[in-house]
């Protein structure tokens, strides 16, 4: 990104810049949210409601309201199967965790908690869900998990995935939110409670080997036979998150030995980490800065590969090529799939966001497979997941899934263990890591610069940019060619995008507000080179700017 960066970037965390822990809980048990804060109210951006405790953005009193929200939304719609509940590695995951059983429990949920205590990814809870409600019309599975994803250390989130198995639609998350916010008002009344021991006894809560039933699964979505023969050193580091036991699990499993486990710390703090652009912890798996450490180990492994905080996420590191942008990897992963999986559906699409490159466009066109471009957030990609009209469906952001190896759906939300081990099966297979088959595919199909520019924005000019219509821009064309596209909805299932993306042969940007900061985000790729994709942005941030003042 253009923004400038930290002097500390990619260097250890300071012990000054360490999240004080238990201050951190005691805000969560002691502090009270004022509805009539915004900042404080529930609010279900792309991912849950997220927050910190320091804030009064997430504590007991959202959780417990948000818990009895889902429980009230499940009656209403007859969900009585079981709720697979799982939580990350934050520090505020653990006490969420508790809040919420209380909940569920004191009203009857039947509640799979993971066994041993062991910590959940967000994937596995989907696949959980999904294998659950596999041949079942009624008693359906849904499930939470408890993650602010890769946000730093003092955040916690709340999720709720419906019985698709993927992120609940705004249809869902405006009703729990609109609830949660009501009883935050009238003071939690309505929420049903019981004391923790009391619930964790109770005849409704069940123990669930998520590690082993997800990890013994993998064989249907992978060539773990190709993965194990892998002719290169692997390594992974789990980042201090979620799946750290199951990289060991199916290391074992799978008979790995060239697996490497490189970090089993859990720490709530995330000392190990190195800081991020901006000087903030952060367990971003795409951040070079966050990355430090592995892009070190380059020259050790031929792909070493990591995962955010929930597992939903990856990042890739080949020899060849460093730590790939989230975008080339992408496309190389469609590339691969699309030619190696004979027993998906042969109408099979791509799945790809307004803001993911447009190598994948070419990728897609080259395979001749129809491409379905949705709007910023994984829930447009659920559909077409379960019925197998979608084969892969991938964000720019670095989350991906794919369906099984018979083309029946994995997962309906994001996976980063599994792109992580393709990249082992693509090296296995074809005999080069995913950089070098990144390099051919810009051979072939062109070379792509990107960027993407963040800039602060007020409540009201972000209505106005998200509410932007193409007969608004003016311009005939952006950096010297000729526009041939103007976007307000998402050409594969119509969305609204809520904002912008003009386009034109060889370059593109599009413009929209943040779902959870008071930001907005202009996005911009160039097939012509970086001076281009100067001009894109440039240009870009008039058309914003004339939007911003309601000109």
């Amino acid at each position: 990104m253009s923004q400038a960066t930290n002097p500390l970037a990619g260097q250890p965390a300071p012990l000054d810049l360490l999240v004080n822990v238990p201050r951190l809980i005691s805000a969560y048990y002691t502090g009270q949210p004022d509805p009539a804060v915004p900042a404080q109210r529930v609010a279900f951006g792309t991912s849950g409601h997220r927050g910190s405790s320091f804030d009064n953005a997430f504590n007991e009193w959202h959780v417990l309201a948000i818990s009895q929200a889902i429980c009230d939304y499940r009656k209403q719609k007859g969900i009585d199967g079981p709720l697979f509940l799982g939580i990350d590695t934050h520090a505020l995951s653990t006490p969420a965790f508790n809040s919420a059983v209380e909940v569920l429990a004191a009203n009857g949920v039947e509640l799979m908690l993971s066994k041993d205590d062991e910590y959940t990814p967000t994937p596995a809870v989907s696949h959980a869900i999904l294998v659950y409600n596999r041949g079942r019309t009624s008693g359906l599975a849904d499930g939470i998990v408890i993650t602010p994803s890769h946000n730093p250390p003092e955040s916690g989130g709340f999720k709720y995935n419906p019985p698709n198995g993927g992120p609940a639609g705004t249809d869902i998350t405006s009703a729990v939110e609109a609830a949660a916010n009501k009883m935050l008002a009238n003071k939690l009344d309505g929420v049903k409670r019981m004391p923790l021991a009391q619930a964790l006894r109770a005849a409704t809560t069940h123990q669930h080997d998520y590690l082993n039933t997800y990890v013994e699964d993998l064989a249907q979505v992978l060539d773990m036979d190709a993965i194990r023969g892998v002719a290169i050193d692997l390594g992974v580091d789990p980042l201090g998150g979620a799946g750290v036991h199951y990289w060991p699990a199916i290391a074992e499993r799978y008979k790995l030995e060239r697996l490497a486990v490189l970090n089993q710390e859990v720490d709530p703090t995330f000392r190990f980490m190195s800081l991020d652009w901006d000087g903030r912890i952060r367990m971003d798996p795409s951040s070079p800065d966050a990355m430090h450490k592995l892009i070190a180990l380059k020259n050790r492994f031929g792909i070493a590969f990591a995962c955010d905080t929930d597992h939903d996420r990856h990042g890739i590191v080949a020899r060849s090529a460093g730590l790939m942008q989230p975008n080339s990897y992408l496309a190389v992963m469609v590339d691969y799939l699309y030619t190696h999986r004979p027993q998906w559906p042969a109408q099979a699409a791509v799945g790809k966001t307004v803001v993911s490159s447009q190598m994948i466009d070419r990728v897609t066109a080259r395979l001749g497979r129809k491409l379905y471009e949705v709007p910023v957030g994984f829930k447009w990609f659920v559909d077409g997941l379960v019925d197998g009209s979608l084969g892969f469906g991938g964000e720019e952001s670095a989350g991906a899934t794919f369906l099984r190896l018979d083309g029946s759906t994995w997962t309906t939300d994001k996976d980063g263990l599994v792109p992580a081990l393709l990249s082992a099966e693509i090296a296995a297979r074809t005999g080069r890591d995913p950089g070098e088959r990144y390099a051919e595919l810009t051979q072939a199909l062109g070379q792509p610069v990107s960027d993407r520019v963040d800039a602060a924005a007020t409540v009201e000019q972000k209505k106005r940019l998200s509410s932007l219509s193409p007969e608004q821009i003016r311009s005939t064309d952006l950096a010297g060619e000729k526009i041939v596209n103007v976007l307000s909805h998402a050409p594969g299932n119509g969305a609204a995008i809520g904002g912008v993306k003009v386009m034109t042969e060889n370059g593109w940007f599009a413009a929209r507000p943040s779902g959870t900061e008071n930001i907005y985000k202009i996005y911009g790729e160039s097939f012509l080179g970086k001076e281009h994709l100067a001009r894109i942005l440039e240009e870009a941030q008039h058309v914003v700017d004339g939007a911003l003042s309601g000109a």
